[in-house]
């Protein structure tokens, strides 16, 4: 039997969901040496504190101001649906010409689907996303100035905020840590905060795309209410009724 703390279990299970993305309670109770039951209590246990979500038969890490999951590591999960998300939030461009992208692998995704055959302004604080559209026809791309975060390859901080607020978009894609109908968007850093707070201010129509394990998940940093958005783009692992009471509180939900 094993002679560790439930401290000290739950601070292991926490690191290896946080190494892999997400744990299983098979799997844990036996490397750990104890029930299974006592898997599910230390992982109830540490969802009371906010530190993981739990799933059927185990748990994913939530992102907080102490954790959050790199561009590298966003770009292997979920792909397939974060692809469909993507897709669908393209289509909501309608007549917008000037657009921003926000940071992370689906706004990314977004800016790759958005159309060729007619001029757009694209706006965004990510290098990737830059990189993604500069070489495309039609697009004239604003890559916003400021300090460069390793793990996300974005800038941040006043410079970033300050070229921001002098726009007026049609359009913003963001993306967020967590959504829930209680705290809105949320995300662990202030600074990244602070930038999608000022794209939200500058445009005149918001979309949020993200996968369904965002929701009910509530991050350090609240940037925006769920009233803020035009519409909310995820799949149909985000069950029906689930989305349903988002749309009550005034975004379009589609799920894909």
């Amino acid at each position: 039997m094993s002679t560790r703390t439930a401290e000290e279990r739950q601070r292991e299970i926490v690191r290896a969901a946080r190494t892999t993305g997400s744990v299983d309670v098979t799997a844990l109770a036996e490397a750990l040496g104890v029930a299974k039951e006592t898997i599910r209590r230390d992982l109830r246990a540490l969802e009371d504190h906010g530190l993981v979500r739990r799933t059927h038969g185990g748990a994913y890490p939530v992102e907080s101001a102490g954790f959050e999951t790199t561009l590298a590591f966003r770009s292997t999960s979920h792909v397939p649906e974060k692809r469909r998300i993507a897709a669908a939030a393209a289509e909501l461009l309608g007549d917008a010409e000037t657009v921003f992208v926000d940071e992370g692998f689906t706004p990314r995704l977004i800016a790759e689907a958005l159309p060729a055959d007619r001029p757009l302004t694209v706006v965004t604080a990510s290098l990737p996303v830059a990189g993604a559209r500069a070489g495309t026809e039609n697009t004239s791309v604003l890559l916003l100035g400021g300090r460069v975060r390793a793990g996300t390859l974005a800038t941040v901080d006043h410079w970033t905020t300050k070229m921001l607020a002098g726009f007026v978009l049609d359009l913003a894609y963001i993306g967020a840590n967590g959504v829930s109908r209680e705290h809105g968007l949320t995300t662990p850093d202030p600074a990244v905060g602070e930038v999608k707070a000022q794209a939200i201010r500058a445009a005149r129509r918001t979309v949020f795309a993200g996968v369904h394990t965002k929701f009910g998940a509530v991050s350090f940093c609240r940037f925006a209410g769920i009233q803020a958005l035009e519409a909310i783009v995820t799949s149909t692992l985000l069950p029906s009724a689930e989305a349903h009471r988002y749309s009550l509180l005034g975004p379009q939900v589609i799920r894909v």
